[in-house]
């Protein structure tokens, strides 16, 4: 009978960075961005018009969602429940990636699984910023095409 090593555990993986894409993680917060909106209208009041365009302004912004810099197995869990909110959201939902320093296959399979659901009602996910670590990632694990990113 073969002995086999007992498997090093996550933790350990983790402080190594081997198992995650991107830079090894620095001493910040896993508190999750959300996307806020500060537009102010500039209209008088009873203006019909710079009313409508700030009600615009706020509805797009309540339909992007920022990600963390880090979108990691231990923040799965939060981000799969935010994301969950968006599912059934009938306009074109925007993930900004301009924050995202640091994925692994956890993350990604969140955000894809996000995305393919959306895609499957008909429902667009559209990418704001660029994260150079999520289009490695996406590349490697061949799911470019899948999750629409720009070239």
């Amino acid at each position: 009978m073969n002995k086999r090593k007992k498997a090093s555990s996550s933790a350990s993986r983790s402080a190594r960075g081997s198992h995650l894409l991107g830079p090894p993680r620095a001493a910040a917060p896993h508190a999750a961005h959300s996307a806020t909106s500060g537009t102010k209208s500039n209209s008088a009041k009873g203006s019909d018009s710079g009313s409508r365009k700030t009600a615009a302004r706020k509805e797009a912004a309540s339909n992007t969602h920022a990600l963390a810099a880090e979108c990691t197995v231990s923040d799965a869990g939060s981000l799969k429940e935010r994301l969950a909110g968006l599912l059934q959201e009938p306009q074109a939902v925007t993930l900004d990636v301009t924050a995202l320093q640091r994925i692994d296959t956890a993350g990604l399979q969140v955000i894809t699984a996000f995305v393919r659901e959306r895609a499957g009602h008909g429902r667009p996910v559209e990418w704001q910023g660029t994260a150079p670590v999520l289009a490695t990632a996406a590349r490697l694990l061949g799911l470019t095409s899948l999750l629409k990113l720009p070239a």
